[in-house]
């Protein structure tokens, strides 16, 4: 009964957000770089933030740490919606956000250098997550997927965190979906909506592996992973400003170019995934060795596509 409490409460808070969105202009205006073509409300994702919120209450104020770094990130991340705050400014929230997650994590004890790589990988992972979210329905959709593989994770193979915590974050993600996983979206997610939920991703993944030792779990993030790393790649190799706003992705040019429509490249994501992740369940004996083939059959995947379409991009 509580879980349908907690839906209505986000619901309806979600409702409460498109009021002050509207009265405040928070808007995202379609140009030249973008995969929509109208004017739509930014920054709905807030809404996952709340639902781990929801959690943090209602459990007895559960890691506190993680709680005041995604509060930070969240806080940033909405700021940037509204008026773009500067590089400087941003990276340090994002630092003093990790460094408090690392803390939850219990990571102070190991050496700097391996900090130091922490702090690289996490902070790569949130920008992946950020820069995947341009179409409706991507975010929430493939965030539903990972939530979804961590809670049978959690319950039917090795707990590693609060149930209750994935439940009410679901639970945001189903609200958020019901307003932008479709053809003319309600709302975007924003950077406050990306970030958030990466960030909470994260923490759960980077839990599920400190618990168990094994980062073959990374293959919950491997389509994304993919599409990213490759892109960057794809772009540095044609002299390309990476830090700029671009359309290259694999599920842009399927949007865009190819003119597929947003929810059916959303659903083609969540798929794969999906179909990776139980493949994963499966065979999870040989963990790494399928961990690099995925990586592999992504990757040539990839390079496929990109020779046979990315001319349609132009220049």
């Amino acid at each position: 009964m509580h879980y349908f409490l907690i839906f209505v409460l986000l619901f309806l808070s979600e409702l409460l957000y498109f009021k002050i969105a509207n009265k405040f202009n928070i808007i995202d205006k379609p140009n030249e770089r973008s995969s929509h073509t109208r004017i739509t409300l930014r920054g709905g994702g807030v809404i996952f933030y709340f639902g781990a919120l929801a959690y943090f209450f209602f459990e007895g104020l559960a890691y506190p740490w993680f709680m005041l770094g995604l509060t930070l990130i969240t806080f940033i991340s909405f700021v940037d919606d509204v008026r773009p705050a500067s590089r400087g400014i941003r990276l340090l929230f994002h630092f003093t956000a990790l460094a408090l997650m690392f803390y939850e994590w219990g990571l102070f004890s190991l050496s700097w250098w391996t900090l130091i790589v922490a702090l690289i990988l996490c902070t790569a992972i949130i920008n992946a997550y950020n820069f995947m979210d341009g179409i409706n329905g991507i975010t929430g959709g493939y965030s539903l997927v990972v939530f979804i593989a961590l809670a049978y994770i959690n319950v039917a193979m090795v707990p590693f965190v609060d149930s209750e915590m994935i439940y009410m974050v679901m639970a945001a993600v189903f609200v958020f979906n019901y307003f932008n996983f479709r053809k003319k979206a309600k709302c975007f997610a924003g950077d406050v909506g990306s970030v958030s939920v990466a960030f909470i991703i994260l923490f759960l993944i980077g839990r599920l592996i400190i618990v168990t030792g094994d980062f073959s779990y990374i293959v919950l993030l491997a389509v994304y992973g993919t599409d990213t790393v490759l892109t960057v790649i794809h772009r540095l190799m044609l002299h390309e400003n990476i830090s700029l706003p671009h359309r290259k992705h694999l599920y842009q040019i399927m949007a865009n170019e190819l003119r597929i429509p947003h929810v059916v490249v959303s659903v083609v994501y969540m798929l794969i995934q999906a179909v990776i992740i139980i493949g994963f369940f499966v065979l999870k004996e040989y963990g790494y060795w399928y961990l690099l083939t995925i990586l592999l059959l992504l990757s040539a995947s990839y390079v496929g596509f990109m020779r046979r379409y990315f001319k349609l991009c132009g220049k």
